[in-house]
């Protein structure tokens, strides 16, 4: 099922934010390009310290919910079904502007922007504004702080020239808009109503001839259009399964070799240190601050340890082998930061106890830590057979003579 409405929500920003840790409070950089989002919302309220905004490739007919964003240096709104400049007056820091290939054909709106000092570059490439005549000329006039537009600087020259023909550019400019109006108008009416016919006449059709059917039609250029592409596209991956299925898991994951030596890999690409210490490993994973703990799982075993993060594996091959009854794990409620300590497993740390009757070998003392040790090796089965019979036993052999 297709949604009727693209919408920015919590949880595609907190997606998108994953070079600040999941924190959307702070970011100054949030790209949402290619989500088809159909309205601008809630972005100047979550994220106001925004210095860039990436909002190409989408379905947003109109620029509206951005006043807040004092901070903000650089939009791009490039490839959407923009059709007027406005509500941009409060970016006092606005530097750069992109609205490259929308529908803007209200080509006096670009006088909104006026208010926006610090404006320097400004892109309106193939808008329908830009085939009016004298189109440059009265930018440049109307918008004497910016120093480029369309990719191309303004010289001192450019300027003499566009004030001298101003009063004319304008009077032309304002005749296309009017006449622009009246034949958007009409094709509006038009689309609409073929996108009506188009629709009755493929009610008797399944999902897959409609969709056919509707990608052999010709259609003219404008955002109705876009927009019922849009969803076709959208239907066609969910049918495919293309955006049900999560990347990372079409992906065959493989952990171990055929022969079982573990592999080390870090699917989160997370930062983390380790550390090789004589009688221990230490491994500290720099996991996002405001991910919930109950999203990570951890499993230490003999010759490797294993986290596993919002479905993302890190895993690490160990050398030698720990103690997997004794290891630790714990985390920071400051940084997030998870510290797992794997004592390791030498014959140092096993102790014997004397036999309870003399002349029978001593056996190793494991009963008590065996049941714990998960998938490691079982030794309690494993006798001393070199060791002497009796501590009190003495060789003669040995005894040297007497003087």
């Amino acid at each position: 099922m297709v949604r009727s409405k693209y919408t920015i929500t919590e949880k595609l920003i907190r997606k998108r934010s994953e070079h600040n840790e999941l924190v959307i409070g702070t970011l100054e950089e949030l790209s949402l390009h290619q989500e088809d989002i159909e309205q601008i919302e809630h972005i100047d309220r979550w994220c106001r310290d925004l210095k860039i905004l990436l909002l190409q490739s989408n379905l947003i007919a109109k620029i509206e919910n951005l006043h807040m964003l004092k901070k903000l240096e650089y939009l791009n709104l490039a490839v959407n079904n923009i059709e007027r400049i406005e509500n941009l007056a409060g970016l006092e820091s606005l530097q750069k502007l992109d609205l490259t290939l929308n529908f803007i054909g209200e080509l006096t709106t670009v006088e909104s922007l006026k208010g926006n000092y610090n404006l320097r570059e400004l892109y309106l490439t193939g808008n329908p504004c830009t085939d009016f005549p004298g189109y440059r000329d009265y930018v440049i006039c109307a918008l004497p702080q910016i120093d480029t537009l369309d990719g191309q600087e303004i010289s001192r020259t450019d300027r003499l020239n566009a004030y001298k023909h101003f009063q004319e550019n304008h009077s032309r400019i304002i005749q296309l808009e009017i006449k622009y109006k009246i034949e958007r108008d009409e094709q509006k009416v038009r689309v609409n109503q073929l996108i009506h016919e188009q629709e009755n006449s493929m009610k008797e059709m399944d999902e897959e001839e409609r969709t056919a059917r509707f990608w052999q039609q010709k259609s003219e250029h404008c955002p109705e259009t876009r927009i019922l592409m849009a969803k076709y596209s959208k239907r066609s991956n969910e049918k495919c399964g293309l955006d049900l299925v999560d990347p990372v898991r079409v992906k065959k994951r493989t952990l171990f070799a055929e022969c079982g030596r573990p592999y080390s890999l870090n699917e989160p690409k997370i930062k983390f240190d380790f550390r090789d210490e004589d009688d221990r490993y230490e491994v500290n994973m720099h996991i996002y601050r405001y991910l919930d703990s109950s999203c990570i799982q951890v499993d230490v075993q003999p010759n490797y340890v294993r986290a596993t993060i919002k479905g993302k594996v890190f895993q690490l091959a160990l050398k030698d082998e720990v103690k997997t009854d004794s290891s630790s794990c714990q985390r920071s409620s400051i940084t997030g930061h998870l510290l797992v300590i794997m004592p390791k497993l030498n014959q140092h740390d096993m102790t014997f106890k004397p036999s309870k009757h003399e002349g029978t070998p001593c056996q190793l003392d494991t009963s008590e830590k065996v049941n714990d040790l998960k998938g490691s090796v079982n030794y309690k089965n494993i006798i001393q057979k070199n060791l002497k019979a009796s501590k009190n036993h003495v060789d003669e052999n040995e005894i040297p003579p007497l003087i």
